[in-house]
């Protein structure tokens, strides 16, 4: 029971400091785009917000995605299809919770 507390506890700190590197990536992401807005930005900064755009668009489709009904059966057949199409629809977040190594990028 000790064992499956202290992986529970580990992985809740990883989610919670996953999620608090998010939300740091999310502001610099909104100040890059008021930069943006302002026009003074550079071709990188852009490109870095709008990656952190997709991440974004990522977590609300994952999130839409698992309250449909049927979600048990359609969402293999989802990520089936998108790993052949090559679309990446996992979020960045949760592929560092579950590194085999045990830590976050």
């Amino acid at each position: 029971m000790k064992i499956f507390t202290k992986s529970f506890y580990r992985t809740l700190e990883k989610l919670q400091q996953s999620f608090l590197i998010e939300n740091k990536q999310n502001k610099k992401m909104l100040d890059i785009y008021i930069k943006y807005a302002e026009g003074n930005v550079s071709n990188e900064e852009l490109n870095s917000a709008n990656e952190q755009l997709k991440q974004i668009l990522k977590n609300l489709g994952l999130g839409i995605l698992i309250i449909l009904p049927f979600s048990p059966i359609t969402l293999p057949y989802i990520f089936s299809k998108a790993k052949e199409l090559e679309i990446d629809l996992i979020p960045n977040w949760y592929k560092s919770l579950s590194n085999e190594d045990d830590r976050l990028e």
